[in-house]
């Protein structure tokens, strides 16, 4: 920030000499520098106003000291005037080229994103689905939370979590364990052993010299949950390893589905006592929506350190609204209660289940 006021207080210093009584011929050769210099440490219109300042401090220079009419005076003039011509046409390049990269590196982000967090299919089976995924991080297009939704012999298999860290440590977390669960959730028929799969992936990651940052390392451990959605039965399976639990919208009344028996996170197996806990199953009737979601969602703060009210925020969306659609109304409710300022990363998915009449077949047809 102080690199930023380098020419302003050069141009100041040369002003002060020329006006003392002790000022010297060779301050106008230094003033040429402020505008070269502010090429380096600001943007166009910085190196614009600090050529603006160089010139006006040389006219009060020149007529105070009654120096007009010598060869230095307009030689000083000639040699600014060239430079800041020649530090406008640098800075102006040197935007361009940053921009350049900057939308480069913009486009690698999105097709990342397209990879690792991809927006999950419209319909799934007995459900319809919407995913919303948004990084704290200024300029990030992914950040540590995780979410996805497949297709499977056991029916819609649902994953969201949060990997505590932050960068691109955090982002191979996210691979890890997303890649774990795509692959898990097709073969295990035990839904608290696509979790487990999930564990085992990122504890033999951070075994990998170098794979984790401290941070990441230090607190160790990954928040996660897994629903299963049942073609044939109206319920939701539920595993939950320390996540947020998911809220249930039932005839406009929203439910947090609390587990009985709270897990600790991915990474903190060693803190779990007696036997593996089996899903615990809820009601999930045609016509309910069922949101899970991440803790960048209910502790986003308004200006008044007010947290978000989830439950109260869907009860205010109408039910007809598409599940896209919910969850974009969803994101402005979320942008008004923190100004467009959040702290965490936020990840959410929604499914609606489906009534039996609008259930695909097995073609993939409705019927």
């Amino acid at each position: 920030m102080l690199a930023h006021w380098a020419p302003f207080v050069l141009a100041a210093s040369v002003l002060a000499i020329e006006l003392s009584p002790a000022h010297v011929m060779v301050t106008g050769p230094v003033l040429t520098a402020t505008p070269a210099l502010a090429a380096l440490t600001m943007g166009p219109k910085g190196t614009l106003a600090a050529s603006a300042a160089a010139l006006a401090i040389n006219t009060i220079t020149a007529t105070y000291n009654q120096e007009w009419g010598t060869e230095q005076v307009y030689g000083n003039f000639l040699g600014l005037c060239l430079v800041s011509l020649a530090s406008i046409a640098l800075s102006n390049a040197v935007r361009a080229r940053r921009q350049s990269k900057l939308d480069q590196v913009r486009r690698v982000a999105v097709a990342a994103q397209d990879v690792i967090l991809r927006p999950v299919p419209a319909q799934l089976g007995p459900v319809r689905a919407a995913s919303l995924s948004l990084a704290a991080e200024a300029e990030a297009q992914i950040g540590g939370d995780l979410y996805e939704a497949v297709q499977t012999p056991y029916g819609v298999r649902l994953i969201v979590g949060d990997v505590r860290g932050k960068g691109l440590k955090a982002v191979r977390a996210v691979a890890v364990a997303l890649g774990a669960f795509r692959e898990a959730a097709h073969h295990e028929d035990e839904l608290a052993v696509v979790m487990d799969r999930c564990a085992d992936a990122l504890n033999r990651e951070c075994a990998v010299p170098d794979a984790f940052d401290q941070e990441t390392l230090l607190e160790g451990f990954t928040t996660a949950l897994i629903a299963q959605v049942p073609t044939e039965q109206p319920v939701v399976h539920l595993v939950n390893r320390g996540h947020p639990p998911p809220l249930l919208l039932h005839q406009g009344r929203a439910r947090t589905l609390m587990p009985a028996c709270p897990l600790p996170p991915l990474g903190l197996e060693d803190l779990t006592l007696g036997p593996p806990a089996k899903p615990e199953s809820y009601p999930f009737l045609p016509g309910d929506r069922l949101l899970l979601y991440t803790d960048g969602v209910i502790e986003a703060r308004n200006r008044d350190n007010d947290f978000f009210d989830l439950p109260r925020a869907l009860e205010r969306i109408r039910a007809n609204t598409t599940p896209p659609d919910f969850l974009e109304q969803l994101h402005q409710e979320l942008i008004r209660h923190t100004r467009d300022r959040l702290t965490d990363d936020v990840a959410m998915i929604l499914i609606d289940r489906l009534t039996v009449g609008n259930r695909p077949d097995k073609r993939g047809t409705a019927h």
